[in-house]
């Protein structure tokens, strides 16, 4: 089985990503600390052309992305256009709008409306991938949310993306969640939690740095056939680049590769 390959979520350094200048200054930078792929997330205002010819000239994948839910919805046209361009075959979400996560019928309509797009996506050679908070584990009469969009929506084409950090902050079970979505998940989220020392509340850190336990998130993720672990911290204690960094460096120790 082969282990997936480590990738940096883009969004960690968006503070950094504002213009065409600042997004090719950053992507040096990432392809400086190990990084052979990104995802495309948190950008400013640039054209998709600009996009492809920066990570082309510094040698980076786009594996994947996170796209608004109003641009899969209303102009799904361009998003197929944008991956193709990119050779990027997974189109991420990285939350349903906050009104369908109310009730159970809003899911269920998320589920449907969304396996829609789903299905465009893959009628074209690419992927839709669903990436989960810590709201989608309020229970509806038992219920997860993230449950019921496991059940309700089309295996066949709706995938997820599992954020270890964010099943954690849900009170579940990272290693479990990734079990349970198999064989609908190529792409996951490496984000570790830790306590702050002061408030001794939980917060976001490097991997390796908090207390998930990264051995059995790494084998369920090998096991189930993930292709792509991307490393995201939303919050850093540090320079986002340096917290990167010291995330690859921990999960090369683990047996993992960018």
């Amino acid at each position: 089985m082969n282990k997936p390959t480590v990738g940096a979520q883009l969004f960690t350094i968006r503070e950094f990503t504002r213009t065409p200048e600042d997004i090719a200054a950053s992507m040096k930078k990432i392809k400086q600390i190990g990084y052979n792929a990104v995802q495309v997330s948190g950008f400013g205002p640039i054209t998709h052309q600009q996009v492809k010819d920066i990570m082309d000239a510094e040698g980076l994948i786009i594996c994947a992305t996170h796209v608004s839910y109003d641009r899969l919805k209303n102009d799904i046209e361009d998003v197929i256009e944008q991956h193709k361009l990119w050779n990027c075959k997974y189109v991420g979400l990285g939350a349903m709008p906050a009104e369908y996560a109310k009730s159970v019928e809003g899911y269920v309509k998320f589920a449907r409306e969304a396996s829609g797009i789903a299905r465009i996506l893959a009628d074209n050679g690419l992927r839709f991938i669903y990436h989960n908070h810590n709201f989608e584990f309020v229970k509806f009469d038992g219920v997860t949310g993230l449950e019921i969009l496991l059940n309700e929506t089309d295996p066949d084409v709706f995938d997820f993306e599992i954020d270890t950090y964010w099943v954690q902050a849900g009170g579940a079970n990272p290693v479990d969640w990734i079990k349970k979505v198999k064989g609908r998940m190529k792409v996951v989220h490496f984000k570790d939690m830790g306590a702050d020392s002061n408030s001794f509340q939980p917060i976001m850190t490097e991997i390796g740095e908090g207390n998930l336990n990264w051995q059995d998130i790494i084998k369920a993720c090998t096991e189930i056939g993930v292709e792509w672990a991307l490393v995201e911290q939303d919050v850093c204690q540090r320079d986002p680049f340096e917290s990167l960094a010291i995330s690859l460096n921990n999960l090369k120790k683990l047996g993992l590769n960018a």
